[in-house]
């Protein structure tokens, strides 16, 4: 089959490998019909995620047509499922409490050892992003393997096309949970840094959840632009300083609440961020945390931060004065998929939801080494990219 590999920063390549088959009872093969490019897919292409290696699958958010299962799937061939990206076995400890990214047997017993030496526990299985999550194939691909086929996929009614719950396997579980997290009461001012999509999905659900105001900040006019249709007032980080005006907006109270959604490649001339970019550039830190620390300097005594960005290692220069004597609240994250689900799809058929906004392109499989550059270069442009496998050329727009 065809799938997008990754092969060293900023190398990524459509090869021809060997087809997924079922290794385990609980199994699935899934014939892909779309699969996105995710802003978190960046991370990998930039280099900064650790422990892959060169012929790793790429790809975590996809959906597709169920076509060979194992004796113990729940699935049944010719059903279309979406595909959450945290593989979970369902029955664990943590998923009883519907907390499918902390699954403790999405691992494998071989990788289990690197996430616990980096974090300390390891965390729940992820398709196609490194082999400290597992080192699963992703789903940039012509078919991939599923496990746990009977927990996680979420099967779609006839007559929904893909566009509109594609995004249910990773990014709008995302900012729904990232809005919950912040734990918006009705009347709250939320602040979301990053207009990417997962701060768009959160702008969208904080206003569904009751916040009165939401302030998004970014410094891409037509991600702005977006935020603004669905009611945000926007704040340009390169033309105002955030800080400032977030403090005249709320009275100089702060924000109630503050979503990071921006992760370890904050943008912008800052003093702190240029020094974590020199630290990244010389192997000395992981991570560029400017927008976490504006969040938590930002937010009104009291309030709630929520940060469902990515990050990957060790921070330094993080406010943790702040934290404390503010009295602030931090929740964070990958994404419990699996228990969001069901309940985002309703709203989608509903039409509680719009999901569909978010695609500036489409491309063929073959074309995806061309859709990360383009996403990695033109991000004003570019919101979404989405690859059919099977595309003809002439499709693509």
């Amino acid at each position: 089959m065809r799938a997008l590999t990754w092969h060293g920063k900023h190398d990524v390549r459509v090869d021809t490998v060997d087809d997924p088959e079922i290794l385990n009872p609980r199994d699935a093969i899934i014939k892909i019909t779309s699969t996105a490019i995710c802003g978190s897919d960046l991370h990998l292409y930039d280099g900064y995620i650790p422990t892959m290696q060169a012929g790793d699958i790429l790809g975590h958010e996809f959906m597709g047509e169920v076509v060979e299962t194992g004796p113990k799937s729940t699935l049944i061939k010719g059903q279309r499922v979406v595909v959450p990206f945290t593989i979970a076995c369902g029955s664990c400890f943590h998923c009883t409490k519907h907390q499918y990214s902390a699954c403790d047997n999405g691992l494998p017993a071989d990788n289990q050892d690197i996430a616990q030496a980096a974090y300390g526990q390891p965390m729940s299985g992820l398709f196609g992003y490194s082999h400290m999550t597992g080192g699963y194939a992703g789903g940039q691909a012509e078919y991939v393997r599923v496990p746990f086929s009977d927990v996680g996929p979420i099967v779609i009614p006839n007559g929904i096309e893909d566009d509109k719950v594609l995004f249910l396997s990773d990014i709008l579980p995302t900012g729904w949970m990232a809005a919950e997290n912040a734990q918006i009461e009705p009347g709250d001012t939320v602040a979301v840094w990053g207009c990417g999509p997962v701060g768009l999905f959160a702008v969208q659900s904080a206003f569904l959840m009751g916040a009165e105001r939401v302030i998004a900040i970014d410094h891409f006019p037509h991600r702005l632009e977006l935020a603004r249709k669905f009611g945000a007032e926007t704040i340009n980080f390169e033309e105002s300083k955030t800080y400032d005006a977030l403090m005249e907006m709320t009275g100089g109270i702060g924000p109630d609440a503050c979503i990071d959604s921006v992760g370890l490649e904050a943008h912008g001339f800052f003093a702190d961020n240029v020094w974590d970019q020199i630290k990244v550039s010389t192997f000395t830190g992981t991570d560029r945390t400017h927008s976490i620390r504006q969040a938590i300097l930002a937010c009104r005594k009291g309030g709630r931060v929520s940060m469902p960005a990515v990050y990957g290692g060790f921070a330094d220069k993080f406010p943790l004065g702040a934290f404390m004597e503010k009295g602030l609240t931090l929740k964070t994250g990958q994404t419990h998929v699996q228990h969001y689900m069901p309940a985002l799809l309703n709203a989608i058929m509903e039409e509680k939801i719009d999901t569909t906004f978010l695609i500036s392109h489409r491309m063929p499989l073959e074309q995806a080494a061309e859709g990360y550059k383009l996403f990695h270069d033109k991000q004003n442009e570019v919101t979404k990219i989405v690859l059919k496998p099977g595309m003809d050329l002439a499709q693509a727009a």
